[in-house]
């Protein structure tokens, strides 16, 4: 018995220059470093700077990439670029990354699951390599949050931050045991009711306008813990897998306190869990890419590590990807 994966033969990730303190923050609003890092564990986010568009973070991120797995931009034949904050309304951002790329040839799109859109994406790509549709995938998260918050929301501005991530996938046939190389499981959920704990109040159909980000912090945290539980039992559950056989947590970086009460609930060891939410902030679908490409350049992730990926975002949508590297 013999399986096709999608194996991941890089990554590589992007940040704008410009830091945004807690400190620099607190003399905008009121709040203080302590407060955020209590509350978050966050300590500094990247800004893009004026001009700089999420399709520049994205090209960046894929460049990186490529450049890791030693592979030619010429040799992807499908682009999908997770993000909630795209250049234009039309066309896609990936679009422009496939341009900007030097690539015209195969598929292009945009996927707009807001912070579980890496994991979304990275799904959407393993579907289409698994049936034989497209050979090599750029899978990115990319997000310029900066642009829709509202910098007087003490309570959402200081959350997020700038930044993109980016995995090359390729198909290759495995012995289709749960030892195999690549992506092993993946599993999506949504549900529409909770919408106005988490969205954005604009858009081309309704206002018109961009619009600012608002959530319901206190309500957002009270369904995050056990909704990304859910879908990590359903991995487990689907390989055999337990959570003393994962080698790395790489959730999304949303909170520290989500992070530490999800991998609690599931028993898996705080030095399993990579951590950059304190550095990054909440980069929305940039956010797991950035971290497993900061754990992969330093080390902690090498070839035949079980890799365990979870999110949550707006909608509400979650989902979790487990894999061997």
């Amino acid at each position: 018995m013999t399986a096709i994966r999608s194996v991941v033969l890089g990554c590589g990730s992007y940040l704008p220059r410009k830091i945004l303190t807690n400190a620099e923050l607190a003399a905008r609003v009121d709040t203080s470093d302590e407060w955020i890092v209590q509350r978050t564990g966050i300590r500094q986010r990247h800004i893009a700077a004026e001009g700089e568009f999420t399709s520049h973070l994205a090209i960046n991120a894929a460049r990186a990439a490529l450049a890791d797995a030693g592979v030619d931009a010429q040799s992807i034949d499908l682009i999908v670029l997770a993000t909630s904050t795209p250049d234009y309304t039309f066309p896609a951002t990936a679009v422009a990354v496939q341009n900007g790329l030097g690539i015209n040839h195969g598929a292009a799109f945009d996927l707009q699951a807001v912070c579980s859109g890496f994991v979304f994406a990275l799904a959407t790509a393993d579907n289409f390599l698994r049936t034989g549709a497209f050979k090599r995938a750029l899978v990115i998260g990319a997000e310029t949050f900066s642009r829709i918050l509202d910098w007087n929301d003490r309570g959402t501005c200081v959350l997020f931050g700038d930044g993109a991530g980016a995995v090359v996938l390729d198909a290759e046939p495995q012995p289709g045991l749960p030892s195999d190389r690549g992506i092993l499981t993946t599993h999506l959920r949504s549900d529409g009711r909770h919408k106005a704990k988490l969205y954005v109040d604009g858009g081309p159909s309704s206002t018109q306008t961009v619009g600012h980000l608002r959530m319901e912090g206190r309500e957002v945290f009270k369904h995050a813990v056990g909704m990304i539980t859910d879908v990590i039992v359903d991995a487990f559950n689907a390989t055999g897998a337990t959570a003393d056989d994962i080698d790395w947590f790489v959730p999304h970086q949303a909170n520290k306190r989500i992070i530490d009460a999800s991998a609690h609930k599931l028993h898996i060891a705080p030095q399993k869990v990579v951590l950059t939410v304190d550095l990054h902030g909440n980069t929305s679908a940039a956010s797991i890419p950035l971290a497993l490409t900061v754990a992969v350049r330093d080390g902690r992730v090498k070839r035949g590590d079980l890799v365990l990926m979870e999110a949550m975002g707006g909608g509400f949508t979650w989902g979790s990807a487990l894999l061997r590297w």
